[in-house]
């Protein structure tokens, strides 16, 4: 059974799905359902698009108030919740107004007064969903599904491919990536965690069959004032930026778990190592001095 591949652009980034299929016309059926797919809910929960799902609730966020959401937005908005319980707080989706305080194209740090006006319009403890309507506490805030959206696509792409036959391949969404089965024949994919700091260099590799993985991380996105880098990953309860590891991936049965985790533990700082060991889920870190830390021997230690 021959293998093929199909690469598009979404959400900011560049996508492939890769999967074996009978024929090429077989593989185009599940390419561009998975693309549909991920398109779909780029175009729902996007805050750059002014029709979109996102953009109707931010306009009443914004205001204060409730507004009615489907089932789909329901069950983002509730695991949300729970993320946001989890980490005491870390993940929370309503983060996104503190983004009027940093600016990652210069090389300069915000002032404290403006993260204090802007913190008060922050916390997702202030947002309640009942009888199908989402209700705002505060006015000025807004949703921003930026933290699980890439991932949750990534599971959704997967799901509706298995759902209409394929049985061999992953969908990759920059990284996010959800196993659909493995290789024919049994063997698994060898996926590779690049190197936080060395982008050609791989840190290390797992051998998947199932499930998914996704990394939070320092480099995309961040400025570097002094001797000190700051990331793009903002930790709502202070709107500073996570310190003290470079990159965190997680594999887990979903890729929406995997990148919520990821992202958590990131926020945690190098408390987020230990907090991963204690939930049990398999991982592979790397510090902002260069440690690197794996939990089994299928992951390979980076040197």
């Amino acid at each position: 059974m021959p293998s093929f591949s199909h690469s598009f652009f979404a959400m900011g980034s560049d996508c492939t799905v890769h999967f074996f299929a009978d024929s090429a016309a077989r593989f185009e059926q599940f390419a561009l359902a998975a693309e549909a797919e991920v398109v779909r809910i780029e175009r729902r929960y996007s805050r750059y698009r002014a029709d979109s799902e996102l953009s109707r609730i931010n306009a009443v966020a914004a205001q204060g108030g409730s507004i009615d959401i489907d089932e789909e937005t329901i069950a983002l908005i509730s695991y949300a919740k729970a993320c946001y319980a989890k980490s005491d707080g870390a993940f929370d989706i309503t983060s996104g107004v503190l983004r009027a305080a940093w600016d990652f194209s210069r090389a300069r740090l915000p002032g404290q007064a403006i993260i204090d006006a802007l913190l008060p319009r922050v916390g997702l403890d202030k947002v309640s969903v009942s009888a199908g309507r989402l209700h705002f506490a505060e006015a000025g805030m807004e949703l921003d599904f930026g933290g699980l959206g890439k991932e949750y696509a990534a599971d959704r792409a997967a799901e509706v491919c298995a759902s209409i036959g394929t049985e061999h391949g992953f969908v990759d969404l920059a990284g996010d990536i959800r196993i659909v089965g493995p290789q024919p024949g049994g063997l698994p994919w060898m996926i590779g965690i690049r190197h936080p700091r060395k982008s050609e260099v791989l840190a290390s590799k797992v051998a998947m069959s199932g499930g998914a993985l996704a990394t939070s991380g320092d480099y995309e996105r961040y400025i570097e004032v002094g001797s000190q880098r700051y990331c793009h990953l903002l930790d709502p309860r202070t709107d500073w930026p996570a310190r003290g590891l470079s990159s965190v991936t997680v594999i887990s049965d979903r890729c929406l778990v995997a990148g919520s985790l990821s992202t958590i533990a990131m926020l945690k700082g190098r408390d987020g190592i230990d907090w991963l060991r204690r939930l049990g889920v398999r991982h592979f870190v790397v510090t902002d001095a260069g440690d690197c830390y794996g939990t089994e021997d299928r992951l390979t230690r980076c040197n």
